[in-house]
C-alpha cells in the first residue's frame, strides 16, 4: 500500500512538472517557479501584462468584472484587471459569452495585443494591451451577490462583515491585507536575521492573571477549573528571559473581552518582543530602527530619531498621553479659546494655542461671547473682574464675534478635557476646509516617564498599577516605591503615531523581592496566583525589557482605514460577533456536561398584545 501511494504521488508530480514545461512553451518571458505564477496553473496574473508582451501566448485565471457590450470581458484577480476581447467570428466563445454572469470564475487563453490607437485605458496600468481570447473555459458561475464587489459601491459595514468572503475580493482590501503580509515578513527579516531574535510561539491557553483587562474564559473537564485566553503573552516572554533566550519576538494572538468598545476586537495581534540586558534607550532604538527597515517606500521615508517627550509635557501641553502632534495648538493653563464658525477659515493662525482656565470656579465649562463693542456676554462674566476680562481678551487676541470656551477644574480634569476639545476644533476646522493635519504625513512620537501607580478608581486609599505590576520604577524613584508610590514614575514607554497609541513597553521588575513588594503591599493582590513568576524571578533573572506594537493598528494608520476591522481578514462586529458564522452560538446542555456546565437561560419574552 505504501509504495502504490508513493507511485501515484511521484506520477501526479511528473505530470505536474509536465505541464509547468507544456506552460513554459506557452509564455517563455516568465520564470515559473519565482513570483505569483509559480507552481500555478496560470501563465500570468491579470495585473502585470505591459505592450512588452505583445505577442506572447498566456493563460489568464481570474474573477469577471465587467462584461461589456457582448463583446469584451474585464478579467480580474487580485493583482488587477486585463481587457479580454471576444471574437465575433467563433460562434462558441459567443455563446459562452452569453451565458457568462460578473463575478463568475474563468480561465482565458489567447494572445496579447496592443490596444488599437486612442482606445488605450490610462486608468489601468494594464490600459495599453488586451488578450484575444482563443478559449474560455468557465470554471464556476456566480449567484446573484448581496452587493457588487467594487470600491465605489457603498456597502454597510455589517454586510460587509456577514459576507466578508466577497468583501475580501475589492481591491482594497486586497491590497491591505498584502500590505499586511509584506510588512510582517520585513519586520521578521529585521529581528531575526539583523539581531539575532528567536521567533517562539507561547501557550494561548493559560490561566488567569491579576489586573489588566478582562479575559476569557474556557472551561475544562476537570469541574470548576477554567483556562483564559491571555491578553498578551507578558508573563511568558518575561519567562523565556529567565530561560535565556536572551532575545524573543513573535506575532502574538491576544484576546480580551471587551468587544463593546468603539473600534476594539476581542482577538488582535501584537509584535512582542522581549530583550535581556537592555535599557529604554535601547528597546526605543530597535523599534525606531524596525519601522523603518519594514516601512513601505510608497509611504515615505521615516527620519530618526523619533521625537521623545514625558508624559507630564504630554498632559500640560496637549491634554493628552497619546497626543496628535500633526498640528499646534498647544494648551496653555489660562483660558480656553476656539472661533466661531464665522471666522475659522479667515481667523485661525497655526501657531495660536488653545488655553484653559484653571481657576477655581463652580463651572466646568462655560461659553462667552465676544460683544461688537469687546466686552463678554455669557452668565460667567459676573464672576470675572474688569482686569479679568481685559486679561481674557487680550490674551486670546479676542475679536467681535469670537467664542471662547472656558474650562475650569481640577488638573486631572481639565487637561483631558482641552485635550478633547483641542481635537474638535481640528475636526471643525478641517471641516471648514482649513488644511490642518496632513493625511499623507506620519508623526511617531515617544511618551516615557508614566506614573508606576494610579489612584484606584472608586476605591479611595487604593492603587493601581498604570501600566502592568510588572513595569520597574525609573531608577531614581526606586527608594520611593516604599514610601510614595504615587510619586515614582515608572520605566514605561508609549509609541504614538498621529494621536494613536500603536505601542507599549517597559523595563520589567527582575527582583522576586520587589515585584513581591508591589504584588503584595502596594497592590494588594493574591501573589500565589503568581507564584510561578515570583519563583522565575529568583531564580538567576537577568535585566530584561520590551514592547508589544498594535499591528492592526499600525497598519490600519498606515493605509488610512476608518477601522482596524478593514485590515482585518476575519474580524469581529462592534458587539464582538462574527456575523458571518453567527458566532458565538448556542450549545446544547448535552455538549455542557462534560464541562460540568449550567447555563441558566434568560425566561422567554412574552410577545406585546
Amino acid at each position: 500500500m505504501t509504495i502504490r501511494m508513493t507511485t501515484l504521488l511521484q506520477r501526479t508530480r511528473l505530470l505536474f512538472r509536465a505541464h509547468i514545461c507544456h506552460r513554459t512553451a506557452i509564455a517563455t518571458s516568465v520564470n515559473l517557479f519565482q513570483g505569483p505564477c509559480s507552481v500555478s496553473l496560470r501563465s500570468h496574473t491579470c495585473g502585470e501584462l505591459r505592450p512588452e508582451h505583445a505577442g506572447e501566448k498566456v493563460a489568464l485565471y481570474g474573477w469577471v468584472q465587467y462584461l461589456r457590450q457582448d463583446l469584451f470581458v474585464i478579467l480580474r484577480d487580485y493583482s488587477g484587471l486585463t481587457q479580454v476581447l471576444i471574437s465575433q467570428d467563433d460562434g462558441s466563445l459567443k455563446e459562452k459569452l452569453g451565458e457568462l454572469t460578473v463575478e463568475s470564475v474563468v480561465k482565458v487563453t489567447g494572445t496579447v495585443r496592443r490596444r488599437p490607437e486612442g482606445q488605450e485605458n490610462t486608468n489601468m496600468p494594464t490600459g495599453d494591451i488586451e488578450v484575444l481570447a482563443e478559449n474560455l473555459e468557465v470554471l464556476n458561475t456566480c449567484r446573484k451577490l448581496p452587493f457588487e464587489i467594487k470600491d465605489f459601491v457603498k456597502k454597510s459595514e455589517a454586510l460587509r462583515m456577514q459576507y466578508r468572503y466577497l468583501d475580501l475580493r475589492s481591491t482594497r482590501m486586497q491590497q491591505n491585507l498584502r500590505l499586511r503580509s509584506q510588512l510582517s515578513m520585513r519586520m521578521r527579516e529585521y529581528l531575526c536575521h539583523q539581531h539575532g531574535f528567536v521567533d517562539v510561539e507561547t501557550p494561548t491557553l493559560f490561566k488567569r492573571t491579576p489586573g489588566g483587562a478582562k479575559e476569557f474564559l474556557v472551561p475544562s473537564r476537570e469541574p470548576g477549573r477554567f483556562y483564559s485566553l491571555p491578553q498578551s503573552p507578558q508573563q511568558f516572554k518575561q519567562l523565556l528571559m529567565v530561560a535565556g533566550v536572551d532575545r524573543y519576538f513573535q506575532f502574538a494572538r491576544c484576546y480580551r473581552d471587551e468587544g463593546s468598545k468603539p473600534d476594539r476586537q476581542p482577538e488582535f495581534t501584537q509584535v512582542d518582543i522581549e530583550m535581556s540586558f537592555v535599557e529604554q534607550a535601547g528597546v526605543m532604538a530597535l523599534v525606531e530602527g524596525l519601522l523603518q527597515y519594514s516601512w513601505p517606500p510608497e509611504l515615505g521615508g521615516l527620519s530618526q530619531p523619533f521625537p521623545c517627550i514625558t508624559y507630564s509635557e504630554a498632559m500640560r501641553d496637549y491634554g493628552s498621553d497619546k497626543p496628535d502632534t500633526r498640528f499646534h495648538m498647544k494648551v496653555l493653563e489660562c483660558v480656553c479659546v476656539c472661533m466661531c464658525e464665522n471666522y475659522l477659515n479667515n481667523y485661525y493662525q497655526p501657531q495660536m494655542g488653545i488655553l484653559g482656565i484653571l481657576r477655581n470656579l463652580k463651572i466646568n465649562l462655560s461659553v462667552l461671547a465676544v460683544r461688537p463693542e469687546g466686552t463678554l456676554k455669557s452668565p460667567l462674566s459676573k464672576h470675572l473682574s474688569p482686569s479679568d476680562t481685559e486679561g481674557l481678551l487680550g490674551e486670546t487676541r479676542a475679536r467681535p464675534g469670537d467664542l471662547l470656551l472656558v474650562s475650569a477644574c481640577s488638573l486631572h480634569t481639565v487637561r483631558p478635557l482641552l485635550g478633547k476639545l483641542r481635537l474638535q476644533c481640528a475636526e471643525l476646522l478641517e471641516a471648514r476646509g482649513v488644511a490642518l493635519r496632513d493625511p499623507t504625513a506620519f508623526h511617531f512620537l515617544w511618551v516615557v516617564d508614566f506614573p508606576l501607580f494610579l489612584p484606584k478608581e472608586g476605591e479611595p486609599g487604593s492603587l493601581e498599577s498604570a501600566h502592568h505590576p510588572f513595569t520597574a520604577p525609573v531608577a531614581q524613584d526606586a527608594h520611593l516605591v516604599y514610601t510614595e508610590p504615587l510619586q515614582v514614575r515608572g520605566q514605561h514607554y508609549d509609541l504614538v503615531l498621529n494621536g494613536c497609541e500603536v505601542g507599549g513597553g517597559s523595563i520589567r521588575i527582575h527582583k522576586a523581592a520587589e515585584q513581591l513588594h508591589v504584588l503584595k503591599n502596594i497592590l494588594k493582590e493574591d501573589v500565589s496566583v503568581l507564584s510561578h513568576l515570583l519563583e522565575a524571578l529568583d531564580s538567576g533573572a537577568p535585566p530584561h525589557g520590551g514592547i508589544a506594537l498594535g499591528l492592526d493598528r499600525l497598519i490600519s494608520l498606515m493605509v488610512r482605514a476608518p477601522s482596524i476591522r478593514d485590515v482585518i481578514a476575519f474580524p469581529k462586529s462592534f458587539r464582538g460577533h462574527d456575523l458571518m458564522s453567527q458566532a458565538p452560538d448556542y450549545v446544547s446542555e448535552e455538549d455542557l456536561k462534560p464541562y460540568h456546565i449550567s447555563v441558566t437561560w434568560p425566561p422567554a419574552k412574552t410577545e406585546e398584545k
